[in-house]
């Protein structure tokens, strides 16, 4: 069994602990800094800020399965994975994270990137299309021994035939990839053909035709009865959806 090289880059972040709760929040915020909560293989769930630019750099480059040595002021050392991150819908800027503080003698299942590397013959050359269902895959190993991601090879990719799957992946030393040893993570799918995309598009203007011979139809009746006095249809307001409350 082969088994794929990987460096592990050392990750660092500090931190202070946060006094501020609740609304109390958002000032943090407004300058700049991240609020959140380590919980875990600690004794208690603690809080902790941040500064956010730092720790959006961070995430970029460790995402969510890299060990990150966490350094918070007058605290020992901690090492945590990033374990959740909130975002604000309408600005884009992160509000809060979750930290996953671990025990580093015990094993620990979380989700690693796929990176798809290689050159497929059948996109290349045939013109095909990369597809992979899954953008990452659920491991187990100790902290120490978990990759930033987990490459996928396309060269094995030459004909809309082929297909990797999980047990074609290269080995990591230490680490156990779960799941479905047959599940496909990456094939290339054949480019539709101009009597494809020109069917496709004659079946769209047929369809678009019948609806428009329907509601002419319908519309005729619906005069017709109400001309008649047979038959009135009144359409209810719709009813107002109850907005969720932000949290």
């Amino acid at each position: 069994m082969s088994f794929g090289i990987y460096f592990m880059q050392n990750f660092t972040l500090t931190a202070a602990l946060r006094t501020a709760t609740g609304r109390k929040t958002y000032g943090l915020r407004a300058e700049g800094i991240v609020p959140a909560v380590v919980y875990g293989a600690v004794e208690k769930t603690f809080a902790i800020q941040m500064d956010r630019g730092t720790f959006i750099r961070l995430y970029k480059e460790a995402g969510e399965s890299s060990l990150i040595e966490l350094q918070i002021e007058g605290q020992k050392p901690l090492h945590v994975l990033i374990q959740d991150i909130q975002v604000d819908a309408l600005r884009g800027e992160v509000i809060h994270a979750d930290f996953l503080a671990l025990d580093m003698t015990k094993k620990v299942e979380t989700g690693v990137k796929l990176r798809f590397i290689g050159e497929s013959v059948a996109i290349k050359s045939l013109g095909g299309i990369l597809v992979h269902p899954v953008d990452e895959i659920l491991v187990r190993a100790l902290p120490k021994d978990l990759p930033q991601h987990i490459d996928v090879d396309l060269s094995a990719l030459a004909t809309f035939e082929d297909a990797v799957q999980l047990k074609d992946l290269a080995a990591i030393s230490g680490v156990e990839f779960l799941g479905d040893v047959n599940q496909t993570v990456a094939l290339v799918a054949a480019p539709r053909s101009e009597e494809e995309l020109a069917e496709l598009s004659k079946a769209v203007e047929v369809d678009v035709t019948k609806v428009e011979v329907v509601a002419k139809k319908k519309e005729a009746e619906e005069g017709e009865e109400s001309a008649d006095g047979a038959s009135t249809t009144i359409k209810a307001a719709p009813a107002k959806k109850e907005e969720k409350s932000k949290k």
